[in-house]
């Protein structure tokens, strides 16, 4: 079967317990990304920056079916990614903040980084088709390792998907292709924007496709790691796509939801549930991220301008 949905209770099912590793770095994603719209009202930050709210469980959930040897490429959306990665969120900060000790030497940015084997850009499906060819390389030359790139429901109007999708299948290279199907493009509503299903699109290419409604981290990994594994030992594409909630703004302030709209999105919140459900430890870590990163926000916002020197991280000048 080339596609099917995994719904483990579904959102109104409680969540089971978290072991306190992976319930801290789901807090710690959540209050690093509700203190940079916390620094960009403060007049700390420039540019733009995207945030993760409500989304954070995925890049949790998979960090554990994910290893060194893979590649991750993320897109704009991308803080939980890196997080869930390496566990960073020093240097991240410094990145976005322009600070010594930035992950990128302050010239990516909030969307642009790059480190070892991982790599994010703000262009909609521009990753995509790189991630193939890295795949072809990983199926030539480490056998057993995958390239997984992360995407949204929007990104499905950009051709680059579907030449991705057809070489991918072509080739039969391992590649995870995750959709955080968050009903949303900006401020565009998917059922403005999107005909048809990401299922069938998938399956107009003969890739795999599964779709997960779950926001529990224990199921999620449960349900996904069997078609993971199939990525990395068959060589087999697979599109895995998440229903997903985007609860904080597109970018910044500019999100254009009503009330209602956001209200119905809140109430879908990881956080509420887990809080809900396991009081005691949800408290007592929540606290110790939040105080977490207030500390390393006073101390990033306290060093000096990163500089650049003309090399990129993991590089020799030439």
């Amino acid at each position: 079967m080339l596609t099917s949905e995994l719904r483990p209770g579904g959102r109104e099912t409680a969540p089971t317990r978290l072991d306190d590793d992976d319930l801290e770095l789901l807090l710690l994603i959540r209050h690093f990304e509700r203190n940079l719209l916390d620094l960009f009202s403060a007049g700390k930050l420039n540019g733009t920056t995207h945030t993760c709210i409500g989304q954070e469980y995925v890049p949790v959930a998979l960090a554990r079916l994910l290893d060194d040897r893979d590649y991750v490429f993320s897109n704009h959306r991308g803080h939980g990614h890196y997080l869930s990665r390496f566990r960073d969120p020093a240097g991240l900060l410094a990145e976005i903040m322009g600070r010594d000790g930035a992950v990128c030497h302050g010239v990516g940015g909030s969307q642009h980084i790059f480190r070892e084997r991982f790599l994010s850009t703000g262009v909609q499906g521009e990753s995509l088709p790189v991630a193939v060819g890295v795949a072809l390389h990983l199926k030539r030359h480490e056998p057993g390792a995958l390239a997984a790139v992360f995407v949204g429901d929007g990104t499905w109007g950009e051709g680059s998907v579907y030449e991705a999708l057809n070489m991918a299948r072509l080739w039969q290279v391992p590649l995870l292709v995750v959709v955080e199907h968050n009903e949303i493009a900006q401020s565009t509503p998917t059922t403005l924007q999107m005909a048809g299903t990401i299922a069938a699109r998938a399956a107009a290419f003969g890739v795999e496709h599964r779709r997960v409604e779950s926001a529990d981290v224990n199921a999620i990994r449960g349900l996904v790691a069997p078609a993971v594994e199939r990525v990395r030992q068959a060589n087999r594409p697979l599109v895995l796509e998440f229903a997903t909630t985007r609860i904080g703004p597109h970018s910044k302030g500019d999100d254009t939801r009503t009330e209602e709209e956001l209200r119905s999105v809140r109430a879908r919140d990881w956080y509420l549930a887990y809080q809900k459900v396991f009081p005691d430890q949800f408290a007592r870590l929540d606290t110790r991220q939040r105080e977490a990163i207030e500390r390393i926000t006073r101390d990033v916002d306290a060093r000096t301008p990163s500089r650049w020197e003309g090399s990129c991280p993991g590089q020799s000048e030439s």
